[in-house]
């Protein structure tokens, strides 16, 4: 009788445990973190400088294991680390700058972030990001990007239609003061050769992107 009373304990004990593991299951997951503004400090993960310094769209990318995003001077560069495998993988929420809410492209403003998975892209225009790279241009509606083709040219995508070489492969570089105003003398800072936070023995074969 006892062995029976312990077997219906541990039996009872286990039916217990899988019914939280299946409230566990069935609860929401969290709702990702919301857009976060740039602080006067914030520097480019790849580059590490200033995303001041740089015209055009910037992006943000937030993980699980960090309270503070990581910053990056372009769009390119944004979308780069997310198709890197050796980057982190613990991405909870992605945030680029709407250009069609943006009133000036060198310093979007404050508020005008959205989520990368929902932007229309505008690759191959005639305006280039950080340090003169081709940029993945977004929008958040569609009149908008239309209009910006028109004017600019290029075509547009959306995230997962971005070719791996147009954010990872060889470019050439546009004048640095087309894109960073006056810092010319940064025109070497868009080769980084391990994407900036490698040690330069490391070789990971995207010898070609640029920052």
């Amino acid at each position: 009788m006892r062995f029976r009373g312990f077997a219906a304990s541990i039996f009872v004990l286990a039916l217990a445990g899988a019914g939280l593991s299946a409230c566990r299951s069935d609860a929401p997951p969290a709702p990702p973190p919301p857009a976060a503004e740039a602080p006067v400090e914030a520097t480019g993960h790849y580059c590490g400088m200033l995303l001041s310094e740089h015209a055009g769209p910037k992006g943000q990318i937030h993980l699980a294991s960090r309270d503070e995003p990581l910053w990056f001077t372009s769009v390119r560069d944004t979308i780069a680390f997310l198709r890197l495998p050796e980057e982190a993988q613990d991405v909870t929420a992605v945030y680029v700058n709407d250009m069609g809410r943006s009133r000036q492209w060198d310093q979007p403003e404050a508020g005008t972030w959205i989520r990368l998975d929902d932007a229309l892209l505008v690759i191959e225009s005639d305006r280039v990001g950080g340090m003169g790279a081709p940029e993945a241009v977004p929008f958040s509606e569609q009149a908008a990007a239309d209009a910006y083709v028109r004017e600019h040219g290029g075509r547009i995508l959306r995230l997962a239609e971005i070719p791996d070489d147009y954010v990872i492969g060889p470019v050439g570089l546009a004048d640095a003061d087309a894109a960073t105003g006056d810092h010319a003398d940064h025109g070497n800072h868009g080769d980084h050769a391990g994407h900036g936070k490698q040690d330069d023995s490391e070789d990971h074969g995207h010898d070609g992107h640029r920052h």
